[in-house]
């Protein structure tokens, strides 16, 4: 019997230590990149006008929400190249209809031959199915009834292995568009209360902290909605992806049992 390889990660290291490692990148940004000198005054505030400066005046939110900017990138790449992998050639629509046509001719070999060209999950849930389908055919013990659910239940046995590694990750995605809000929100309430606190010093206001209160604030603000925004879009991309494939999985077992119970 033919087997391919189950689609999976196309990161070789663990998802733990791609955090670690995206997380020793941020401090290294926050502190040298947007932390340099040129970036700050003698006070070690953000000068006049300059951006870096003033994320640098996030305060300590910022790498935690770098981290999490960093990591929606790094997995939505990964998302998408094990996605496309999983996918394999591009005209599934032709693919199954080549494979039914075999299949009619009761060429098998022709079939997992097309499978092994297609290569990709749904490939590897049509391979299932064309193997179970040669074995029936060769079985004079049960019905066509009972051959027909056998090659459904394989087929179903193979999408039941297929469909958790094209979801592999995407909870990470989900996961931090959640985290990333409420950091934003940790980030911003901290800013705030710098604020208030430089409004309710004895005597006029500092001015200086209320402005780095409110920096910290609204940059931490906006680093968590940005990083949700992209989190959430992404995921919902890689779901409709994931769902087009999961439907085309169906219609393969779908094609494949009819085809069997027209001949038999």
């Amino acid at each position: 019997m033919s087997t391919q390889k189950n689609q999976g990660s196309v990161l070789p290291i663990s998802n733990a230590i791609v955090f670690l490692l995206i997380f020793g990148v941020a401090l290294l940004l926050f502190f040298f990149v947007f932390g340099a000198k040129s970036n700050l005054d003698e006070h070690g505030h953000a000068k006049p006008g300059n951006y870096m400066g003033m994320i640098y005046m996030g305060g300590f939110v910022v790498p935690v929400l770098f981290t999490l900017l960093i990591s929606t990138f790094v997995f939505t790449i990964e998302r998408a190249l094990s996605l496309a992998k999983a996918a394999g050639g591009k005209d599934v629509d032709g693919f199954l209809k080549k494979i039914v046509q075999s299949l009619e001719s009761n060429d098998i070999e022709e079939a997992r031959r097309l499978c092994d060209v297609q290569k990709g999950t749904i490939a590897n849930v049509t391979l299932s199915g064309v193997d179970a389908y040669d074995e029936m055919s060769k079985n004079s013990h049960l019905d066509t009834e009972h051959k027909v659910l056998s090659i459904q239940k394989s087929m179903e046995e193979t999408t039941a292995l297929e469909v958790p590694m094209l979801s592999k990750n995407m909870s990470i995605l989900s996961t931090i568009a959640t985290i990333a809000t409420l950091a934003a929100l940790i980030g911003t309430v901290i800013g705030m209360i710098k604020s208030f606190a430089a409004l309710g010093a004895a005597g006029a206001p500092d001015q200086t902290q209320l402005a780095v209160g409110i920096s910290e604030a609204l940059i931490n603000t906006a680093l968590g909605i940005g990083t949700s925004f992209f989190a959430i879009l992404f995921y919902n991309y890689f779901n409709s992806n994931i769902d087009g494939m999961t439907y085309k999985m169906d219609e393969a077992q779908f094609l494949i049992s009819q085809t069997f119970a027209s001949r038999n």
